[in-house]
């Protein structure tokens, strides 16, 4: 048993020392977890997103209490007002001064639209109060139906969604236009209710998405670089053939080099754990059973695969490369970092056949995070399933000396 725990120390510290090493397995996952949480950490969140939209009413005919024209131009004013201090209003409105000329005003705020300076442009034609209460009070008539022109640019992710919110408020002020009218029946109006599916907490902050993601990513990179690296170097360098010559076996050996293999994937847990909780406030709790045995499958499933490369290469640099062509698709075809709903077909079967995607469902779906978009059972045999060939291709090609 000692010559095991040896071997599991020498692992352990050896890859400590390798400067390369403890960039990829320790620095690099930390770094990751920073760069995304502070970049994308508050998406979403209250007071975080804002736009810039402009606001013209050409509509001042009437200045009475019940005009739609000042009720509409109301609506945004307020929107443009945060709701608590300190915090970014959902919209920054910006409206022309009384003595601008509003033709001018529209033209200066279009050229700021297309330069991607505002996400939208409101205007509220002349006689829209006229228009919106002869159709409202002539619902059986031909009418001239009120109409509102929104300005949005082009291929402009923040004015699409700018647009969105704007149609959502209209459509809010539109019913309640009826309501003062007296035109609006809320028995008959359609009830909605909203339900959160797969989870019973509300909203998931994106560091609790991200953190389980992030510890997979640690032990794919050390499994997938790491083994290959430790028994193809050993390997090149000869100091495999002086284990041989020892009584040491072959599976003691194994046994020694997987217990080391996990405690580096515990180092990585901890340090990550760590990280996500005292400085970004995770909340997600990996003190469960099922996390644990995800995780568990997860270190082995990624060491076989470190195995498997092994066996393939001929070199050391061979199976760097080999790990670095299966680095990359693997991950991000995962949904490590974001989701993958929406990927075309031939990506997608790249999803269904990579154990990291059902690893890092799995795990998310035991947290509490997420709920898994494949079978349960699927969760634990794909995973299973690359073990078990990984290990038999291994079995059959890995060679322990450099003697061909």
């Amino acid at each position: 048993m000692n010559d095991v725990l040896l071997l599991a120390k020498t692992h352990v510290v050896t890859a400590l020392r390798e400067r390369v090493t403890l960039f990829w397995f320790l620095i690099f996952p930390v770094f990751l977890l920073t760069i995304l949480t502070l970049i994308f950490g508050r998406l979403g969140e209250e007071g975080e997103i804002s736009f810039e939209i402009s606001l013209i009413n050409r509509d001042s005919s009437s200045a009475t209490a019940g005009d739609f024209s000042a009720m509409i131009a109301e609506v945004f004013t307020k929107m443009g007002s945060p709701h608590i201090e300190g915090q970014k209003p959902l919209f920054s409105v910006h409206v022309p001064q009384a003595d601008d000329d509003l033709d001018t005003f529209l033209e200066r705020e279009e050229h700021a639209l297309r330069r991607g300076h505002r996400a939208a442009i409101v205007v509220i034609p002349e006689g829209f109060h006229d228009a919106a209460l002869h159709a409202v009070m002539n619902p059986s008539g031909i009418a001239q139906p009120a109409t509102l022109r929104v300005y949005m640019s082009r291929n402009d992710v923040a004015s699409e969604m700018a647009t969105e919110i704007i149609t959502h408020v209209l459509a809010e002020v539109d019913r309640e236009i009826l309501v003062r009218t007296g035109h609006f029946d809320p028995g008959k109006a359609i009830a909605r209710e909203t339900v959160w599916a797969g989870q019973d907490t509300g909203e998931i902050r994106y560091v609790d998405f991200l953190l389980p993601g992030v510890v997979l990513m640690g032990f794919f990179t050390n499994g997938l670089f790491g083994v290959p690296g430790a028994i193809l170097f050993n390997r090149d360098r000869k100091v495999l053939r002086r284990y041989w010559v020892t009584p040491l076996s072959v599976s003691r050996y194994l046994a020694g080099f997987a217990l080391g293999h996990l405690s580096l994937c515990v180092l990585q847990l901890v340090l990550l754990l760590l990280l996500g909780r005292f400085a970004f406030g995770a909340t997600v709790e990996f003190a469960q059973l099922d996390a644990v045995l995800i995780l568990i499958l997860a270190a082995v499933t990624f060491m076989a695969f470190g195995f498997l490369i092994a066996s393939l290469a001929r070199t050391a640099n061979a199976g760097m490369a080999i790990a670095n062509i299966l680095n990359m698709p693997m991950m991000f075809l995962s949904g490590m970092f974001f989701p993958i709903s929406g990927l075309p077909t031939f990506l997608l079967a790249v999803v269904y056949v990579n154990p990291v995607s059902y690893l890092v469902e799995g795990l998310r779906a035991s947290l509490g995070v997420q709920s898994s978009t494949f079978p349960s059972i699927l969760l634990v045999i794909v995973p299973l399933g690359w073990i078990a060939a990984s290990v038999a291709v291994a079995a059959g090609k890995l060679k322990w000396d450099v003697a061909r």
